[in-house]
């Protein structure tokens, strides 16, 4: 049976480092990555079955969905769980979202908890049981683009981190990855629209990926899906496209149309990072 450690990679043992919670219960509270002022951001780990610290697993880690300014932790329980069970370490992140209200804020705060959130990871490597050459970054729409960013955007040159906060994949479902002019989002961000737009980003030192999307979607237009995969392509980075004929926004999400678009696309990320080497064969 199935042992999933929804959020359990997780809290510290009393010398400051991660426990081995081989006997621990399935369900634990998040781990804290990041403090900002009175408010504790949390990451929520799913751990393979026969998990131990020391390892080095491939890891995702999942950014969910809300335009910048809604959602939560959980849009990617069920891919959590399929991938741990393919032996992947699962992680998903909690950011802070933006006021709805203030229509031009560009999404600062979010990009910043998601590099933390990345780096946190990295750097708690051997306790989480990953390996930190093998770290995919996934999301769908905004957390599209924050997974997105992470493998385009390179980190200023005045961050004095320890750690890259540059993923090794990207798996990216309906991704808000073109920010510009003619792209979502640019409301926001103006005419900074170049330092978050994974699109106006791309080099030959960005990870292979996959991007999903319905050729129905009211957000991203189908040639802005195309467009990015040539851009990647020419720059020599392995990127895969798979359109879903009359697919709206959102149409891989476990639960929608009996699981069909779910199962569909998850299959396709195991092809996908299996081709990377990061899964056996099954």
């Amino acid at each position: 049976m199935r042992k999933w450690m929804m959020g359990a990679v997780l809290g510290l043992a009393a010398t400051g480092t991660l426990a081995n919670a081989a006997d621990e219960p399935a369900v634990k509270k998040g781990q804290v990555y990041k403090r900002v002022a009175d408010r504790s951001l949390e990451l929520y780990v799913t751990k393979p079955e026969g998990w131990n610290a020391g390892e080095e697993r491939p890891a995702i880690v999942f950014f969910h969905g809300g335009g910048w300014v809604g959602g939560k932790p959980g849009q990617f329980d069920e891919h959590a769980k399929y991938l741990a069970d393919r032996g992947m370490v699962a992680v998903q992140v909690e950011y802070r979202l933006l006021n709805r209200a203030k229509r031009d804020t560009p999404p600062t705060i979010c990009v910043e908890d998601a590099r933390d959130a990345l780096a946190w990871v990295r750097e708690h490597a051997g306790e989480l049981g990953i390996d930190t050459n093998r770290i995919a970054t996934a999301g769908g729409s905004a957390g599209g683009h924050l997974a997105a960013y992470l493998g385009t955007v390179d980190a200023a040159e005045d961050d004095n981190r320890k750690v890259s906060t540059k993923s090794n994949a990207m798996v990216l479902f309906n991704p808000v990855y073109d920010n510009g002019p003619d792209g979502w989002g640019y409301q926001r961000t103006a005419e900074r629209y170049r330092e978050f737009s994974p699109m106006h980003n791309i080099s030959d030192d960005d990870p292979p990926n996959i991007v999903f999307l319905g050729t129905r979607d009211s957000l991203i237009p189908v040639a802005t899906a195309e467009r990015f995969q040539q851009e990647m392509q020419k720059a020599g980075v392995k990127s895969e496209l798979r359109l879903y004929e009359g697919q709206p926004h959102g149409f891989f999400n476990h639960g929608r149309d009996n699981n069909r678009w779910y199962n569909d696309t998850i299959k396709a990320t195991d092809e996908f990072l299996t081709s990377l080497g990061w899964l056996p064969e099954k």
